[in-house]
């Protein structure tokens, strides 16, 4: 039974064989596309019958149509009469014209804010203070009164300097009334005259002293420590307060090595703090020997600070501009890649050609991306870059907003690509 069993699925796998074997087509080369071809059951029955009509109807011995196909025409041949070839209609695409535009050098700086003067008044004579003008924070102008010490003999050596030279001013008058009515000699004048000189120098000196138990400042900015307090002892030197001047104020920084050339006095440079405060100012020095740890060159810039906003020692950045370069601003979805991997734009010159340039990114903004290595004036394809190549003639339709001619424009032109 079993063997029956085996024999029956043997004898059906080869009568599938052969079907399968009879649904095929068999191929007489030599007689050009679509002749030689004729179905594997042909072979049995040559003149047709009921197995060859069975095939025909079940549609699975249907060969492929050469209808409308030349065999003496080439491949590229057959292209172009399907409207694919090289002599197709020309590929419609959009460009922009591009000009050249000054792109802004700029060198970024990290450092901090200082005070551009600390200066610390001193007592310029010995004395106790009997006053503090002045309290730790306040702004003062320059002459205004930070501390008083005790005049104590300064005064009266004041009014004794003056006594002496009303008493010598009265001495010359009467030797000058002697002299005209002949009653004293003329040489007598010269030691009256001397005496009053003499009297009137103690004065100044003494009046000098008096002026100097009150210490004023000599500049404006904004008092800070160490700041003097009533009963204590000030001798020469002695500080009685400190005058902090915020204005202007100085953005301090290093620059390297590499980029000091760029460095010039006089360069415009913007200014923005972590605390947000921005200002404008310019570079007003340059050191002429580089830092022996870092080999970078410390700079300071000078800025306005009006209000006292921005506060000493805080951490700040900078952005120096050193000058322009040519260049072409261009929105990030025109930039493409060639068979090498390099990164470019494709271009339409002369004669509708597509061509392709290799491009450098020196700065992404948000008009764009800034690119250098391209000539002044370009057409540079917006739309269906990807879907030529160079050498190719295409149909080259200009976009109603030109981009590059500024950054603004570019801007607006990109978003409407984008759109």
């Amino acid at each position: 039974m079993r063997a029956i069993y085996s024999y029956g699925v043997a004898l059906v796998i080869v009568l599938v064989l052969a079907v399968w074997m009879a649904t095929g087509t068999l191929v007489d080369g030599g007689h050009g596309p679509g002749n030689g071809e004729k179905p594997v059951v042909s072979l049995i029955e040559k003149n047709g019958g009921p197995l060859t009509d069975a095939v025909d109807k079940s549609g699975i011995n249907k060969g492929v149509s050469s209808e409308g196909i030349d065999p003496a025409q080439t491949i590229a041949e057959r292209n172009d009469a399907g409207g694919n070839g090289a002599n197709a209609k020309p590929r419609s695409v959009r460009i922009a014209i591009v000009h050249a535009q000054p792109m802004p050098i700029d060198v970024d700086l990290r450092g901090r804010t200082k005070a551009s003067a600390q200066v610390s008044v001193v007592a310029q004579t010995a004395g106790i203070v009997t006053e503090v003008n002045v309290q730790k924070g306040q702004v003062v102008k320059a002459g205004d009164t930070l501390c008083t010490l005790d005049k104590g003999a300064r005064q009266l050596a004041v009014d004794q300097a003056k006594a002496a030279v009303d008493q010598a001013q009265t001495a010359y008058d009467s030797n000058q009334a002697l002299v005209k009515k002949g009653l004293a000699a003329q040489n007598t004048a010269l030691a009256a005259q001397s005496a009053l000189a003499g009297a009137k120098t103690a004065l100044e000196q003494a009046q000098l002293e008096l002026d100097r138990a009150t210490i004023k400042t000599d500049v404006a900015g904004t008092v800070s420590t160490p700041l003097a307090t009533v009963g204590s002892m000030l001798t020469v030197g002695t500080p009685c307060a400190t005058v902090v001047q915020l204005d202007p104020m100085l953005f301090v920084a290093t620059v390297p090595e590499a980029k000091i050339g760029y460095a010039r006095l006089g360069l415009p440079a913007d200014v923005t703090t972590v605390t947000g405060a921005k200002a404008s100012g310019k570079v007003t020095y340059i050191a002429p020997t580089a830092d022996d740890a870092t080999r970078s060159f410390p700079i300071e810039i000078s800025i306005p600070n009006p209000d006292d906003k921005i506060q000493d020692g805080v951490t700040a950045s900078a952005t120096v501009n050193v000058g322009t370069a040519p260049a072409q601003v261009l929105p990030q979805s025109v930039l493409t890649l060639d068979d090498n991997g390099v990164l470019g734009i494709r271009t339409v010159e002369d004669g509708n050609k597509v061509a392709f340039h290799a491009v450098t990114i020196v700065k992404d903004t948000r008009e764009g991306v800034w690119v250098v290595g391209l000539p002044e004036t370009i057409k540079v394809i917006t739309v269906g870059q990807e879907y030529v190549e160079p050498g190719q003639v295409v149909d080259a339709q200009t976009d109603d907003t030109p981009i590059g001619a500024t950054a603004d424009s570019a801007a607006s032109a990109s978003s409407e690509q984008h759109s």
